[in-house]
């Protein structure tokens, strides 16, 4: 598309576009527990911006359903900015594990301080949300429009997919971002703005999904190109990717006689920064680690129990996975957790894998009917 047409200002095919798609999702939107629905906002109800911004920056490259039970989590716990401003920086830590990108963890944490620091009010704008820890042009756009309703052009993964297949856009997706956004420029709507950005997101995830669309069920079938081509699933092009290299490494589960695993924390900056973990070599994204039972934190009885493989964002990493029982005294900067105790601490999924290598079912949260009865 000539950089003429991304000018352009809205036509009556943009504001038509919008009203079926505010139609559409008056019907079909998701329910979702940091959502007010249509019918609330047409009553008056707003958003809560602290929910909107905390499950924002859940989502960032992770799953609807994955974060589901994590904000439920977090807003049973700190269900305002203030408390969670409140909660010592490990407790927030301890409940994002599993959602990784860590760094986001520590923002969130920071975001909030900052905040409280503040009164406790959100910047309404998007200029103001960027100056937050943690709150980049999505995130602000997001909050700017779904919170506080202000027109704003909110452009994800699945509002990409709808945008490159409305158009038949032929640029590849990395390069097309402000081709893209320019398109969802013109269409936001000045009044629904927030319910604008959320339909978008919906039809993405519901209709026109990265394999085999529901096309016939989309409203906006009659204006999209690629309905018309025959072949939305070509779009968005993407550029081959690159192979991730490979590091390889060692973790160390040692047990102690009560059943406790030896964890240490790691170092506040870089990956996984501030999270807490079995002991490994030194592996990083750019190289491999130690991967054999002389790196261990101390001398003892190691045994291989297996091989855990995980992928960062930008390097695969494979470990070997050894275990010993002991006695012993903590090795300095360490700490024993007991087995009750596993479940809840600041365990990263990779770390999580090599402890289930070595120990099957002890990161998991104990069942409340596993428990023993007196008599039993």
């Amino acid at each position: 598309m000539a950089p003429a047409d991304q000018t352009r200002k809205a036509t009556s095919q943009d504001s038509d576009i919008a009203s079926r798609l505010l139609g559409w999702y008056d019907v079909h939107h998701r329910e979702l527990p940091w959502r007010i629905t249509p019918r609330e906002h047409a009553r008056g109800i707003r958003p809560d911006p602290y929910r909107i911004w905390l499950s924002e920056v859940m989502l960032q490259q992770t799953t609807v359903e994955a974060v589901k039970a994590y904000f439920r989590v977090f807003v049973e716990k700190w269900p305002d900015v203030g408390a969670l401003a409140a909660a010592p920086t490990e407790d927030v830590m301890k409940a994002w594990a599993g959602l990784g990108y860590y760094s986001r963890a520590r923002n969130l944490k920071a975001c909030a301080d900052l905040v409280a620091q503040r009164g406790g009010r959100f910047p309404d704008t998007e200029a103001g949300l960027k100056e937050l820890p943690g709150i980049g042009a999505y995130t602000s756009a997001a909050i700017t429009a779904i919170a506080f309703d202000r027109p704003a052009a909110v452009v994800d993964g699945n509002v990409e997919r709808v945008i490159s297949r409305l158009f038949s856009i032929t640029t590849p997706l990395s390069e097309a971002k402000a081709e893209i956004r320019a398109h969802v420029e013109r269409m936001v709507p000045g009044t629904r703005p927030g319910d604008f950005a959320q339909a978008m997101m919906d039809l993405g995830a519901t209709i026109c999904t990265p394999r085999r669309p529901r096309c016939m069920l989309c409203p906006l079938r009659e204006d999209c190109s690629a309905v018309v081509s025959g072949d939305p699933e070509h779009f968005p092009v993407r550029l081959p990717k690159a192979d991730k290299p490979l590091r390889r490494g060692a973790a160390f589960v040692a047990v102690r006689s009560d059943g406790a695993i030896l964890l240490r924390k790691r170092a506040e900056k870089g990956l996984l920064g501030g999270m807490t973990e079995v002991p490994t070599t030194a592996w990083t994204a750019r190289v491999d680690g130690a991967t054999t039972q002389a790196a261990a934190p101390f001398p003892g009885n190691w045994k291989l129990t297996g091989r855990i493989a995980h992928v960062f964002t930008h390097f695969a990493l494979e470990l070997d996975v050894f275990l010993a029982h002991t006695n012993g005294e903590t090795p300095a900067g360490h700490f024993w957790s007991l087995p009750s105790d596993i479940s809840g601490e600041a365990l990263p999924t990779v770390m999580k894998k090599a402890i289930e290598a070595a120990i099957p079912g002890a990161t998991k949260k104990p069942s409340p009917h596993s428990a023993k009865r007196p008599h039993d």
